[in-house]
């Protein structure tokens, strides 16, 4: 009876000790279909961070293309600057700044504000006085009326000689049928007559040499005004261009360089995270 008992007893305890390891079992199971789903969604997001690498490191290269692009456009940006800096040196033209006081000029680089003429326009700017552009412009133009004016006052003041010149050429005509040395009045009388001759003849070679200089004056001042606006508006323009082309450049740089680091953070993120998931996935088959 004894020897039964004890069967029996261990007979329970083998059914315990058997049901306890099929509630095991089915445990391990149970972990092992839960760390394959694991795995698998982890080999799922793998793949699609993979492909998200893939495509931002494409877009990285691109970035970095574009960047290469906008920094060579640059470089001949900055060769155009100084290859139009060499001509303007060549050429001998002077930088105006527009509010320089007395007219004085300068040799430093293009800034905003200024305008590029040549040496003769350059005096002709420093012999107007002091101001901006626009104010000695108008003083040149002044003195241009003012001159003109001159010329024609002069033309006029001629006509009166010439007239003048005419009648006494009359006088003395008609006084030639008189005898001479008959009358002491006519001889004081052509003596004068020939004096106010000399004087208008004098007077006369002196307003045809002033209107002369003064027409050529005046035509060399016309022709220095128009090389002048003909050369400020050429270098205005050029000028303008180039700080347009310059300041898009340089948004369309900042631009890239911007995605650049953008993509080189998110390029990097996504590499941690990969290794991350990597070392969870090893740890996992490990435990198996």
């Amino acid at each position: 009876k004894e020897s039964l008992a004890e069967v029996e007893e261990k007979y329970k305890k083998a059914m315990v000790s058997n049901a306890q390891l099929d509630n095991d079992k089915a445990n391990l199971i149970y972990q092992v279909d839960t760390l394959k789903d694991v795995i698998e969604e982890m080999e799922e997001q793998t793949a699609e961070m993979r492909r998200e690498l893939e495509e931002k490191s494409k877009e990285l290269e691109r970035q970095k293309h574009t960047c290469s692009v906008l920094q060579h456009k640059q470089e001949e940006l900055k060769e155009g600057l100084r290859q139009r800096d060499e001509l303007i040196e060549k050429h001998g033209l002077v930088i105006i700044p527009d509010g320089t006081p007395n007219g004085d000029v300068s040799h430093e680089p293009l800034s905003p504000g200024i305008t590029l003429v040549s040496q003769e326009a350059a005096q002709v700017l420093e012999s107007a006085g002091e101001g901006p552009l626009d104010v000695r412009l108008r003083k040149l133009a002044e003195e241009k009326d003012e001159l003109l004016a001159q010329i024609r006052k002069l033309k006029n003041q001629l006509e009166e000689e010439k007239q003048k010149h005419s009648k006494v050429d009359g006088a003395y005509t008609d006084g030639e049928g008189m005898e001479n040395g008959t009358d002491l009045h006519f001889i004081e009388m052509q003596r004068d007559i020939n004096r106010q001759m000399s004087e208008y003849k004098f007077k006369l070679s002196k307003a045809e040499q002033e209107i002369g200089t003064m027409e050529q004056n005046i035509n060399r001042l016309e022709g220095q005004v128009s090389r002048y606006k003909a050369a400020a508006d050429n270098a205005e323009k050029i000028e303008d261009e180039l700080k347009a082309d310059k300041r898009k450049l340089q948004r369309e740089l900042r631009t890239a360089l911007d995605k650049l680091e953008e993509m080189e953070m998110t390029n990097s993120h996504l590499t941690k995270r990969l290794e991350k998931m990597k070392a969870n996935r090893n740890a996992l088959l490990s435990q198996q």
